[in-house]
This record gives structure tokens, C-alpha cells and sequence, in this order.
């Protein structure tokens, strides 16, 4: 198949879009010549518009479910005036393939599930488990290899983003504004799933309090506006220890936080959408695991690492512990600071060796 303008309807959380990645680099590799557009929410947007493989964003923003039907007939009316020859469907749900198809995008091709094949010119069928390696990256790049529109695709390589190199140039410039000049510790305490993803927030600001002292690092510490509390509570622990720091969580917007991550030289984090932000920018990247399974969800690279317990209950995938939440009561502060410090190297981890990156 060849198409000349491809509309790709992206997922709408930011740790699925970035795991989504590498099947847009294989897309626009596959096909050099399309002019690809990213139809995504507002709320994951900002993650593509620098993207080689992006050559227009166009945002999304009906209302969910029934009362955006208004909503969804007139973006479904726009998109048919843009006359694009081909949908790629990586968002799952039975509305992607309702607004391509009222779009009335001759080939439309997404995975068949949600009720939807009926709707989709070429409905994939579902990877059963073990058919693919467990990554959900590869979830979307088995959705173009049976749409039979790449061949293949490596397993071992990790996840990039191309834009990172810019982005952390304009982080550092954000960094300067808010009066940070040497290396810059990134902590991300919360995660949107639910609590039994979270690290203790007292364990995170000992482990940046370790950290920050063997490396004379200032620490910015990042979330949404409802982690803003999490996020004030390291804070107020490191303040009080007499570290600089500042709570950035709930103050940024998406593209912000993606220069300011990738201009981190370290980064702590939960299983969350910063975590797959820092590690795909190329930033050494410690994350907690406890709730969900790193095999699948984990951040990718030689640069990245995961600390976890091993309990009988865990992975549960649960959102909520309904127990005692072992899984993350069992990690120690030192025990992530030593990932750390052994992720980057004592030696390595300055502001000048990070800043050529």
C-alpha cells in the first residue's frame, strides 16, 4: 500500500504516546514521502509537534462519550475536507473508528476490538500474549507489521525521542529563568493511575536529598495540578533539609515539562507518563515499580533502571493497594540512590558532560 496523507488518531495518556513512538518513526520511514498528521488530544499534543515523523498536529477536543456528539460530527466534517487516503488507529476506543469513519477515510485500519471491526476497512487482530515481546511499545508496531505496512522491527531498540537535543537546550534556558545554573536532579512523585503506583513522597525526598548532596544538584520536582500536594510535601522534606529546590508540579505545561526533563541530569520517578518523558529524552532515569510490571511498562535503554521488592503480590495492576502496599513500603531511600549513583557514575554526572548532550 501506498498513501500520500496519513492521519494517525494518537492515545490519549502520555506514557502510551510515547510508547507509541517508535512505530510513528517506522511509519514515516516506511512511507518518507506521506504527510503524516497527528490527530491527538490537547492534553498529549505538545509530545509530537517537534517529531520528525509529525508533519501537522491537529487537536482534539470533543468532550468524551455522548454529550460531544456535536462535537465529533463536526471534527469528523473537517477531517473529510482534508481528504486523507489512509487512518491509523492506535487510540483503541469505538469512537476513533467512528470519526474516521464518518471522516470517510477510505482505508482505516486499527486494532479490532471495542466493538468496532465493523468500522475499520482492515480490523487487525488482537496479539495474543507471548506473540509479541511483552513492551507496549510493540504493541503499536505489530498493528502496522499486520496491516502489512512495515516488514518488521527491532526488538532491542530503545525508546527516543529525535526532538530531545532541542528540548533540553530550551530546559536548560527554563532552568536559568528560575534561577537553577548547575546540575538539576528531576523528580516526579506522583502517578495518574492511582495510588498503588506511588513511592512514598518522604522516601523520594531522601533519596533526592542523598543525591543532590553527593552531586551539589538543585532538585525540580514535577506533576500535574492534583500531584501539586505530593509534589509539595518533597518539597517542604527538602527544604527543610536545607536542599534548593523548587515544585514546578501543576505550573508547567506539557512541552514545558519535556524541556525540563530532558535537561535533567537524573531523574526519579514512579511508573508514569514523566517517567517514559525523561528516559525516551535520553536523561538516566531511576523509577520505582511496584503496582504494574516494568516488562511491560518500564522505561527503556541502558540508561534507565527500575527498583522493585519482590512480593507475592506484586504486579497486581491494582489502582488502589487493598493491603499494606509492600511493594513500595519494602524500597528503601538508599537502595534508589544507589540506582542512581550507579546508573550515571559518581564521576560522570555533571552539568557540563550532561549539557553536550
Amino acid at each position: 500500500m501506498q498513501f500520500r496523507s496519513i492521519l494517525v488518531r494518537a492515545t490519549n495518556w502520555v506514557g502510551d504516546a510515547v510508547m507509541s513512538v517508535p512505530a510513528l518513526q517506522a511509519l514515516r520511514e516506511q512511507f518518507p514521502e506521506a504527510r503524516i498528521s497527528i490527530l491527538a488530544r490537547p492534553w498529549v499534543a505538545d509530545l509530537y509537534d517537534r517529531e520528525p515523523f509529525c508533519d501537522e498536529l491537529i487537536a482534539y477536543g470533543a468532550p468524551r462519550g455522548w454529550r460531544g456528539i456535536r462535537a465529533k460530527v463536526i471534527a469528523a466534517s473537517k477531517l473529510r475536507e482534508r481528504d486523507f487516503d489512509c487512518a491509523i488507529l492506535f487510540q483503541n476506543a469505538f469512537e476513533a473508528a467512528v470519526l474516521a469513519s464518518l471522516a470517510r477515510i477510505p482505508v482505516r485500519i486499527g486494532y479490532s476490538r471495542d466493538a468496532r471491526a465493523w468500522l475499520l476497512t482492515h480490523p487487525i487482530p488482537m496479539p495474543k500474549p507471548g506473540e509479541t515481546p511483552p513492551h507496549q511499545r510493540f504493541y503499536y508496531l505489530e498493528l502496522l507489521k499486520r496491516a502489512r505496512l512495515i516488514d518488521s522491527y527491532p526488538v532491542d531498540t530503545p525508546i527516543r525521542l529525535a526532538a530531545a537535543g532541542a528540548a533540553a537546550q530550551a530546559g536548560r534556558n527554563l532552568f536559568r529563568q528560575a534561577g537553577f545554573s548547575g546540575p538539576v536532579l528531576g523528580v516526579s512523585p506522583g502517578a495518574a493511575y492511582g495510588g498503588a503506583k506511588r513511592w512514598l513522597p518522604e522516601r523520594f525526598a531522601e533519596a533526592a536529598a542523598l543525591l543532590a548532596r553527593e552531586r551539589r544538584a538543585a532538585i525540580a520536582i514535577f506533576g500535574s495540578n492534583p500531584e501539586a500536594p505530593i509534589g509539595e510535601a518533597v518539597r517542604e522534606a527538602l527544604e527543610t533539609a536545607g536542599l534548593p529546590c523548587l515544585n514546578f508540579a501543576g505550573k508547567t505545561s506539557l512541552r514545558d515539562f519535556i524541556d525540563m526533563a530532558a535537561a535533567c541530569d537524573l531523574f526519579l520517578t514512579n511508573d508514569s507518563g514523566p517517567m517514559h518523558i525523561a528516559s525516551a529524552s535520553g536523561v538516566p532515569t531511576v523509577a520505582v515499580f511496584g503496582a504494574t510490571d516494568e516488562r511491560a511498562t518500564g522505561p527503556t535503554g541502558a540508561h534507565s533502571a527500575v527498583v522493585r521488592v519482590p512480593v507475592e503480590c506484586s504486579p497486581c495492576l491494582l489502582r488502589e493497594c487493598p493491603i499494606d502496599h509492600r511493594c513500595m513500603t519494602g524500597v528503601s531511600a538508599s537502595r534508589v540512590s544507589e540506582a542512581a549513583l550507579s546508573l550515571v557514575g559518581i564521576e560522570n554526572w555533571t552539568h557540563e558532560a550532561r549539557s553536550s548532550r
